[in-house]
């Protein structure tokens, strides 16, 4: 898995260790950029790091 650049949301949902359905949310409100591919929807694997990296710039120090 570690060599594909798009991943499922699913994938991305393990890699982020959070739960599918709050993955699904975050990609349906455009936290996580997701592309289309047919009739599936993929995760840019630099999306998830630009998401971890919204996520710290958001907290207060």
């Amino acid at each position: 898995m570690d060599d594909k650049l798009l991943l499922t949301v699913d994938e991305a949902a393990q890699r982020l260790g959070i739960g599918r359905s709050h993955a699904y949310i975050y990609v349906l409100r455009g936290e996580i950029p997701s592309v289309k591919l047919g009739r599936s929807r993929r995760v840019p694997l630099e999306a998830l790091q630009e998401f971890i990296e919204k996520l710290r710039s958001d907290q207060p120090d």
